[in-house]
């Protein structure tokens, strides 16, 4: 551990972030690399998930790692472990306010693996100052974050890259190239799904608020933590990790934890745009209890948006659906793939001359298989979708995850954890006007206030 990174450092550094302020864009990066040059680059959040984003941008041979953020102590001595022995070590932050004040133009891009409260904040303050962002799924808390987030990209022209790592490989966009051919026919109908157990039992284990909690562990900055969500006790266990998902203050579900992971080649495939309406149906315990109603989010949901149609669907409107927790698609829809058990966490296109069944992070599969059983492979370039943004940062060109392409798609995901909601409305949704004009109540859950001082 350096001399520089101690305890009293650790505090006093994270007080002194909490009085900067983003009026306007920091000094901006160097427009492109040159040859015999490295990017240099910051991770935001280095614990759990960011570990391995961590491992991943270190990996990168013309990437530099020059700093690591994060609220937890332990944690940030962990990350400097991965980056042990190499020349130059990476300066640590407790606070990524005071990483972007303090490193300016030393720094090219930055990776948020953080909770998804903050991931707009740190996303947006990152691109004023001229940084490129991988930020990881969903883009965003809210469906107000996801359009500026989206906008500022455009706005500022970085690199962006959203952390859907499945897109990079060889079965999304095997899929995605199958979709846009056409070699399903017309598309019918969409289900997804994500029915982990796993998941199911950590939604169980969330109940209703703890009234009073403990002071926070000497390792941890509790208010950088709470960012800008409204301010919370500290309670073991439940937040701070990994439980923080489960939180409607903090988390968007397991619909937005993994929705985006499975939605993507289908929405890249299929090329759609905003829905016309969402609906949500929930479990009845969850949709009784108004004390979890109000904090957590529900075990199992069944998301129903329908969407316009286009010159890949068999009519005007084309209707896509969500399960997951404890409610599985419907029989008839697992009866499509002739192996048991179905695919817990998966994606399945239903079109005029077959389907395309897509298990999260496999090759897709056709459907029926004796249909297509002679249909070639598509020839794909091996790619790491990390090292992807990585490279495009370099020499300036788009990534395979690009907010503006991923941004609307984040946006049709989170209206979903709205529609959850007000369970059993159909909300018509005006993307132009960001409203709903049949239920203008339901239009409080699209953006949240922030804490004071957290613009």
């Amino acid at each position: 551990m350096s001399k520089r990174f101690t305890r009293r450092t650790f505090l006093r550094t994270s007080a002194a972030a909490s009085a900067v302020t983003f009026a306007g864009p920091l000094l901006r990066t160097r427009p492109a690399i040159a040859a015999n040059e490295k990017l240099s680059h910051a991770c935001i959040g280095v614990g759990g998930m960011g570990a391995h984003d961590l491992g991943q941008f270190l990996n990168h041979p013309r990437t530099e790692v020059v700093a690591i953020c994060d609220v937890d102590e332990n944690i940030l001595k962990a990350g400097l472990g991965a980056a042990n022995g190499r020349k130059q070590m990476p300066r640590v932050y407790a606070d990524w306010r005071e990483l972007l004040a303090k490193e300016g133009a030393k720094i090219d891009s930055i990776n948020a693996t953080i909770p998804d409260h903050s991931h707009a904040i740190v996303s947006l303050n990152a691109m004023k100052a001229g940084k490129h962002v991988y930020c990881q799924k969903p883009l965003c808390h809210d469906v107000a974050e996801v359009r500026a987030v989206t906008q500022a990209s455009m706005k500022e022209g970085i690199v962006t890259q959203l952390g859907t790592q499945h897109a990079s490989g060889d079965g999304d966009r095997t899929a995605v190239q199958w979709l846009r051919d056409g070699l399903i026919g017309k598309v019918k109908r969409v289900v997804l799904c994500s029915n982990r157990p796993g998941a199911i039992d950590t939604y169980r284990l969330v109940g209703p608020r703890p009234e009073k909690g403990q002071e926070p562990p000497a390792n941890l900055n509790w208010d950088v933590w709470i960012g800008n969500a409204s301010m919370r006790p500290y309670v073991p266990s439940i937040y701070h990790q990994t439980m923080w998902r489960a939180w409607q203050d903090f988390g968007t579900g397991w619909l937005g934890d993994i929705g985006c992971h499975v939605f993507d080649a289908v929405w890249k495939g299929l090329g759609l745009t905003a829905p016309k309406t969402v609906h949500a149906r929930v479990q009845e315990s969850w949709k009784d209890s108004p004390a979890r109603r109000g904090d957590t989010w529900p075990q199992s949901d069944h998301i129903t948006w329908i969407f316009p149609g286009n010159k890949l669907t068999e009519t005007d409107e084309l209707t896509v659906e969500w399960f997951d927790g404890l409610f599985y698609p419907p029989e008839q829809v697992q009866a499509l793939y002739p192996k048991k058990p179905y695919p817990e966490e998966s994606s399945i296109v239903i079109g005029t001359e077959g389907a395309i069944l897509l298990a999260n992070g496999r090759m897709p599969v056709l459907l029926p298989g004796d249909k297509f059983k002679d249909q070639p492979k598509v020839s794909l370039k091996p790619r790491n979708h990390y090292h992807h943004f990585l490279d495009c940062c370099i020499d300036g060109t788009k990534t395979e995850s690009y907010f503006a392409q991923t941004g609307p798609m984040t946006e049709a995901i989170l209206l979903g954890t709205v529609a959850i909601r007000v369970p059993g409305q159909t909300l018509e949704w005006d993307a132009a006007k960001m409203k709903f004009p049949n239920a203008p109540e339901a239009e409080k859950f699209l953006r949240r206030e922030y804490r004071e001082g957290w613009v």
